[in-house]
């Protein structure tokens, strides 16, 4: 564990951050009180921002998961075949 000033800090940022990345805890002091941590990131995390933003919406209540788990996507079926669906938009454009 090490502990920085501010200006420090401030001047060599990408230094400590890279320390946390390699799994060290960071201290950042203010007049020599602790007032801050750069910690390493938990073990699970993805190392994806947009990954990490979606988990937090999803435990803030923002977003709901989809309740169909898996890559694929959910099989369709037609409604009516296209060209009874082109008849019937070219009836209702006729009708303006």
């Amino acid at each position: 564990m090490r502990a920085v000033g501010l200006k420090i800090l401030k001047n060599k940022l990408s230094e400590y951050v890279r320390l946390a990345a390699g799994g060290e805890t960071v201290l950042i002091t203010d007049r020599d009180a602790v007032v801050a941590e750069i910690v390493p990131p938990r073990p699970g995390r993805s190392p994806m921002l947009a990954d990490a933003l979606l988990a937090e919406a999803v435990r803030s209540g923002w977003i709901t998961p989809p309740a169909l788990a898996g890559d694929a996507a959910v099989p369709r079926k037609p409604i009516m075949p296209f060209r009874e669906l082109a008849r019937e938009i070219e009836a209702d454009r006729k009708d303006r």
